[in-house]
């Protein structure tokens, strides 16, 4: 580029008084010129220009955010009492909970479906005891684990939203995900102390919701 055409890392001229550090200070003078004027050329491109593309971009991703801005996809396993009772507390709070056996094939394979219905704004993981699990050799050691669906599809969403955006509800003695550790679980227990917290949740996420409707 024209702009870096005129610096010069060595020296013009040479004398016998000319020594190693002349030679040093001639390059440094150099590289800071050149330093100085693509710091400049990028605060002309964050201040003037304008990526057309990625404004489109925006854009669209904004739109399809605003249309699923109050749907909660529910991840569930085998335990139908605890899915309906955490789908029920969804719409209680004027949200809309999305399951995926109950919306239509279209034709799909599972994982089109899946993906389809996974623009959402919020997901909750039911980490309920439907199977069980342990090394292999060891089956002495075998623990109450969420289905491998649950595991999988919440992997999916914390990647996809971002783990301010997932919750997981977690039965007694289920055993948690060894990558997910040190992550915060919501204890489904009996007395539905876990509505309150996962209000919490959805409130923190940016979601309006009134404790008043829970007890309506």
């Amino acid at each position: 580029m024209e702009d870096f055409d005129g610096i010069s890392y060595s020296l013009f001229a040479l004398s016998s008084s000319t020594t190693d550090s002349d030679w040093q200070q001639a390059y440094i003078e150099g590289l800071e010129r050149s330093t100085a004027i693509l710091q400049s050329m990028i605060e002309e491109i964050e201040e003037y220009w304008e990526d057309e593309s990625f404004t489109e971009i925006s854009t669209s991703q904004n739109q399809t955010s605003s249309e699923h801005m109050r749907d909660v996809f529910i991840i569930h396993g085998r335990d139908e009492g605890t899915k309906e009772a955490v789908a029920r507390f969804i719409e209680q709070l004027r949200l809309n909970p999305i399951i995926l056996h109950e919306q239509p094939n279209q034709g799909q394979t599972i994982i089109e479906k899946f993906e389809r219905h996974a623009e959402v704004a919020f997901a909750i993981a039911l980490l309920t005891p439907d199977d069980t699990g342990g090394l292999s050799g060891e089956e002495q050691s075998l623990k109450p684990r969420a289905r491998q669906n649950v595991i999988f599809e919440l992997g999916y969403f914390t990647g996809k939203l971002d783990r301010g955006r997932v919750c997981a509800l977690k039965g007694e003695n289920v055993e948690i995900p060894s990558d997910y550790d040190g992550v915060l679980y919501i204890p489904l227990d009996e007395s539905g102390g876990w509505k309150m917290t996962l209000m919490r949740e959805l409130k923190s996420a940016g979601f309006e919701v009134d404790v008043d409707r829970i007890l309506e």
